[in-house]
């Protein structure tokens, strides 16, 4: 069985949604969907909670009846039958009542989490409706049922495993199995979400349930590119990736995957494919546990970055130093992207200045502090076992005219990265296709 998962572009318009019951009911075999919201959706949904929080009951109702107008518009464009008709304007009438009644009740952020989770509620009743009216056999379930997180709010893969299984047992023999994307129960049976990687998390997550063959995620470009699309001329969907390699570009820019979201299928051997709902027949991206020896495979970027450094010739080399600097950020909650260190100094970077004051006072403590901010990590990814000579005399001589901050190589063997201005970025990022991919 594949795992099929669809973002809320693949599903953004009656039409989309036509396109999608095409492509899953291609392979000819049982096939697993997992849908997002309609784009668009989740933000409406966002701005409703936003409003109840304000207790502004007018401006929410304003909202849900812009977008009650909007999905009751696609019934007539994705729908043939006045029977799948009236049944799918019973639901949303259904559902839109329910997102009503939340202008009368005290909000938290409890309610928020329930309020969300209807665009994929949603989503998944219209494309389940219309592919029963093309006399397909679908089973649509409820990822309430199965899908969990526990007390740290990570998922329960022994929950999830147990509950699915059981749940697709009592279903044997379907066609298509849908079920909604990002949305589960916390360990106190409350509705919430899986946060990082949202509907990519619960098709990774439901594919190592189910071992299943292979977790398509459908998207609306080929898969990852070598480089930012945006920004360099004439980059190209890099074929295979190393799921090492996919999380490292996904952390430092990638914004077509969660770096965490394809972990239950890397643990489980299981390869994921990204994939064009637009052009569904290009190869796109397939990551899986194999390496491509000795190939530098594509380039990322993240931006607002800051350099912080601490300087202190007394403190440095004594036992206990190092520890002190890092619970300073652990104490504010503050991810450290890199660090390097020298006798009298260690440099890192971060990408949120929230506590950003508080943090260099502490510091202050310990040494002589300076920050540089408006910065861009530039990532160099693919196998770069130290091992595997000259490649780092390639990526130098791409950045021999770029003002680099900070280095940062071993932690990792798949990732070379530098601090570099955000104002470089571009340059730096062009360099780097010409002299690492271009023939």
């Amino acid at each position: 069985m594949k795992v099929m998962k669809f973002g809320g572009t693949s599903v953004g318009t009656p039409q989309r949604m036509k396109e999608v019951t095409t492509l899953v009911t291609k392979p000819g075999e049982p096939v697993f969907v997992v849908l997002s919201a309609m784009s668009g959706t989740t933000n409406s949904l966002v701005e409703i909670s936003d409003y109840l929080y304000k207790k502004n009951a007018d401006g929410a109702n304003e909202v849900i009846n812009r977008l009650e107008a909007k999905y009751m518009k696609h019934v007539d464009e994705l729908y043939s039958t006045d029977e799948t008709k009236a049944a799918t304007r019973d639901f949303l009438k259904e559902e839109f009542f329910y997102l009503r009644s939340f202008t009368k009740e005290i909000f938290t952020s409890f309610e928020e989490k329930a309020i969300v989770a209807q665009g994929e509620m949603l989503s998944t009743n219209m494309v389940a409706n219309y592919m029963r009216e093309q006399g397909i056999d679908v089973v649509l379930l409820n990822a309430l049922d199965f899908m969990r997180t526990d007390k740290n709010a990570e998922p329960d893969p022994v929950y999830i495993k147990e509950k699915l299984q059981a749940i697709m047992a009592e279903n044997e023999g379907r066609q298509v199995y849908i079920t909604q994307g990002f949305i589960c129960r916390n360990a106190y049976g409350e509705v919430d979400n899986l946060q990082r990687g949202g509907s990519d998390y619960t098709a990774s997550l439901i594919g190592a349930a189910l071992d299943a063959e292979e977790i398509q995620i459908w998207t609306d470009i080929d898969g990852m590119h070598n480089n930012d699309p945006r920004i360099v001329d004439h980059t190209q969907p890099v074929h295979q990736l190393q799921f090492e390699e996919a999380a490292e570009l996904a952390y430092f820019g990638a914004k077509i995957l969660h770096p965490t979201c394809v972990q239950p299928a890397k643990y489980a051997g299981i390869p994921v494919r990204l994939l064009n709902t637009m052009n569904p027949d290009a190869e796109g991206t397939t990551i899986s546990n194999q390496t491509e020896y000795g190939k530098i495979k594509a380039v990322a970027a993240k931006d607002n970055i800051i350099a912080i450094k601490i300087k202190s010739s007394r403190m440095l080399l004594a036992t206990g130093f190092l520890r002190k600097v890092f619970e300073i950020f652990e104490s504010y909650q503050t991810p450290i992207d890199m660090v390097c260190t020298s006798e009298v100094g260690v440099s890192m970077s971060i990408d949120n200045s929230a506590h950003l004051g508080e943090i260099v006072d502490e510091l202050k403590k310990y040494g002589t502090v300076t920050v540089d901010t408006g910065m861009c990590i530039i990532c160099v990814v693919g196998d770069l076992d130290w091992s595997n000579i000259g490649f780092e005399t390639r990526v130098m001589d791409a950045l021999k005219n770029i003002p680099v901050r900070m280095i940062s190589y071993g932690g990792s063997n798949y990732n070379i990265s530098f601090l570099i201005k955000e104002e470089d970025k571009r340059r730096a990022l062009q360099s780097l296709s010409d002299h690492l991919f271009k023939a």
